[in-house]
């Protein structure tokens, strides 16, 4: 049985859509680019920003950092709002607590964005321990975050990551632990077995039993 899981935040546990995509559209025009087509501007949701930026649009590092904070302008006053909790997440985790699970938040969002959008949907009080990238940088690759999240946890048995891309996916395989792909959230279609993810769950109410088995 899992004793510690490690949750994955964008397209995991909340819907972040509207709110990235059009931050995204933001840095996107401030370097004179229109970009109006969705599967282009969903590819973001997930991966790091500035990864994104040079890998889409053939930015330098240098225009990719700037983009990021542009996309940041928009993002920390109105973008980070944009967002929902997915449907029964809220329950799932209350209930894995009741269980006696340790739960941990790891995530490539900035710490300042992913303690706001926890504190802002009541769920922050349910993590145990919470890991993210920083926004000078630190802990950008998933892997890392995975890292620190596992470090902060101390030991534990069974530990497990649950994310919704193949960045969890290879995270998790860096640090030497299973990864639980969630179908419902950005993941191309196949993404998920091609990288190897150890159980898919197609809802909420999936994974909460694959987590409990």
């Amino acid at each position: 049985m899992y004793d510690l899981i490690l949750f994955d935040l964008d397209g995991t546990l909340t819907n972040p859509e509207e709110g990235i995509t059009k931050s995204v559209q933001y840095a996107l025009r401030a370097y004179g680019i229109e970009e109006s087509r969705r599967e282009m501007l969903r590819r973001f949701i997930g991966p790091p920003l500035v990864d994104g930026f040079m890998e889409f649009y053939g930015m330098t590092r240098e225009d990719a950092l700037g983009a990021v904070e542009k996309y940041r302008e928009r993002f920390s006053v109105k973008g980070i709002f944009e967002n929902e909790l997915i449907e029964g997440t809220e329950e799932m985790l209350a209930r894995l607590k009741s269980a006696g699970k340790t739960l941990a938040l790891a995530t490539s969002k900035p710490s300042p964005f992913s303690k706001k959008i926890l504190e802002h949907f009541k769920i922050a009080q349910l993590f145990d321990f919470i890991s993210c990238s920083e926004l000078d940088g630190t802990r950008n690759d998933k892997a890392e975050v995975i890292a620190e999240a596992l470090r902060l946890a101390g030991n534990y048995e069974n530990p497990v990551m649950v994310g919704d891309r193949m960045h969890d996916i290879i995270g998790a395989k860096k640090n030497g632990i299973p990864c639980i792909g969630v179908s419902f959230g950005f993941a191309a279609e196949g993404e998920l077995e091609e990288y190897g993810a150890v159980d898919i769950a197609g809802s909420v109410s999936e994974l909460t039993d694959l987590l409990l088995k």
